[in-house]
C-alpha cells in the first residue's frame, strides 16, 4: 500500500467536494507544498482543444497556463495531445525548437521546470495536472508518486461530476469558466470570418500573441465589440456597429 501523509490524504478526500459551480474542492496550494512544487494547475479540454484552467495555485500557475493557451504550444498541450507524462526539469535546457514560442515566456514567468500528467480514462484524455517550480530539478521518486496519485484522483473525481465536467466543456452559463470569454469569442470569430471553431480560436490565439496581449483580455475585446475578424480576419478591421 502507498504511504501516503495526512496531507495529501486530505487533499484527495476533498478533491470530489466542489462547491457551487466549482469542480475540484480542496486547497491547490496544500497540493502544491505536499509535492514540493511551487504550484499546480489543472485544465481540461473543451471542444478537442486544452483550454479552461478548473483548479489552479494563484500568480505563476495560472500564468503559465494562460501562456500556453495563447501560443497554443508547451509540455501541458504535449501532454494532453499524446496522453503521456511529460517532464521537464530545466526548461532552460528545452529544445527551443519544440515550443520557439512558449519558452521565452515561461523564463520571463520564473518557471524552470514542469511536469505535466494527462487525466486519462482509456484512450480519451480529460485534460492535464500541471505541477512546476521556480528552481530547475526533477521530482524524486516520492514526489512523483505522490503527483501521479494526485492525477489520479483528479480524473476520479472528474468521472465522478461528468455532467458538471460537461457543462464546464460546453462553456454553459452557470459553469464559473475561467475562461468564458475566450469561448464566447472563439464563437463571434468564426461567424464574423466565416470558419470552423478551431481556426477561429487560432485566430484569436495569433492575434493575442501578436499584440502581447493576454488571451482573455484579447477575448473580452472581441466579445464587446471593440475588436472584431469581419474584413480582413487578422481583428485589425475597424469595429462596427453589427451584432455579429
Amino acid at each position: 500500500m502507498v504511504d501516503v501523509s495526512a496531507t495529501l490524504a486530505r487533499i484527495l478526500r476533498d478533491l470530489p467536494d466542489g462547491s457551487g459551480s466549482g469542480l475540484l474542492g480542496g486547497d491547490p496550494a496544500w497540493c502544491a507544498d505536499v509535492l514540493g512544487v511551487d504550484g499546480i494547475s489543472v485544465a481540461l479540454e473543451a471542444g478537442g482543444v486544452l483550454t479552461e484552467l478548473v483548479w489552479s495555485t494563484p500568480g505563476s500557475s495560472t500564468a503559465l497556463d494562460d501562456v500556453q493557451c495563447t501560443v497554443g504550444e508547451g509540455p501541458a498541450f504535449d501532454a494532453y495531445r499524446h496522453r503521456v507524462l511529460v517532464a521537464v526539469p530545466d526548461l532552460q535546457r528545452a529544445d527551443t525548437r519544440r515550443w520557439p514560442a512558449f519558452l521565452p515566456e515561461a523564463q520571463r514567468l520564473g518557471v524552470q521546470a514542469m511536469f505535466c500528467f494527462p487525466l486519462n480514462l482509456g484512450a480519451v484524455c480529460l485534460g492535464v495536472f500541471t505541477a512546476q517550480r521556480a528552481v530547475p530539478g526533477p521530482l524524486n521518486s516520492a514526489q512523483m508518486n505522490d503527483a501521479l496519485i494526485v492525477a489520479a484522483a483528479v480524473t476520479a473525481a472528474l468521472i465522478r461530476d461528468s455532467g458538471q465536467r460537461k457543462s464546464f466543456a460546453q462553456a454553459e452559463p452557470h459553469t464559473e469558466l475561467h475562461r468564458a470569454a475566450v469561448h464566447q469569442a472563439t464563437g463571434i470569430i468564426s461567424v464574423q470570418a466565416g470558419v470552423p471553431l478551431p481556426e477561429a480560436l487560432a485566430m484569436l490565439r495569433a492575434h493575442a500573441y501578436r499584440t502581447d496581449v493576454p488571451l482573455l483580455a484579447t477575448a473580452e475585446e472581441v466579445v464587446a465589440r471593440r475588436l472584431h475578424f469581419r474584413d480582413n480576419r487578422d481583428g485589425t478591421s475597424a469595429p462596427s456597429g453589427n451584432k455579429d
